[in-house]
């Protein structure tokens, strides 16, 4: 009797043995600041947008796409410049009315 193919191995497993899963799937690095960043930038505009600067960039450099640090850049900016405008516009006019 000849074999053409090798016989297969005892107890009828696979050659190669069970399939190897890797660990569990890579997270992003910056999603948990990104998050941070986005409550921060509602409530303190400037430190907001930083944060959310730092997070959005160091998701980008592990490769991932960090849309919460991106609404966090967004919010911070509009909400600083809605600030600015209204400290120019009526803040500073009323400061100047009290002392004159």
């Amino acid at each position: 009797m000849s074999y053409d193919q090798a016989p297969p191995p005892p107890g009828g497993g696979t050659p190669y043995g069970a399939p190897q899963y890797g660990g569990p799937p890579a997270q992003d690095p910056g999603r948990t600041m990104g998050i941070v960043g986005l409550v921060l930038a509602i409530f303190c505009n400037l430190i907001g947008l930083v944060v959310s600067i730092i997070a959005f960039n160091k998701s980008k450099q592990a490769g991932f796409k960090n849309n919460i640090a991106l609404a966090g850049i967004i919010v911070g900016a509009v909400l600083f410049v809605i600030g600015l405008i209204y400290n120019l516009t009526v803040g500073l006019p009323m400061l100047q009315n009290m002392g004159g």
